[in-house]
């Protein structure tokens, strides 16, 4: 998480990490920003850790967290 911050304050997004829960991570992103977003999010998440097996991201995108898909 600190990872990204670091990354959105870089890139100077105005998207900012809201809530997490358990092993899910809710972002706010501004439209413009999504597809660079989601691309940060899943490189930094699947190579934050060395270890043997791979780690694998799932993104869903919505409205809210009710129409994630």
């Amino acid at each position: 998480m600190i990872k990204i911050d670091e990354s959105f304050k870089k890139e100077q997004f105005k998207s900012r990490l809201l809530l997490q829960i358990h092993d899910e991570l809710i972002f706010e992103v501004y439209k413009p920003e999504l597809e660079k977003v989601k691309s940060i999010i899943k490189e930094i998440m699947e190579h934050s850790l060395e270890i043997s097996v791979p780690i694998k991201v799932n993104l869903k995108t919505g409205n809210n967290w009710a129409e994630l898909s």
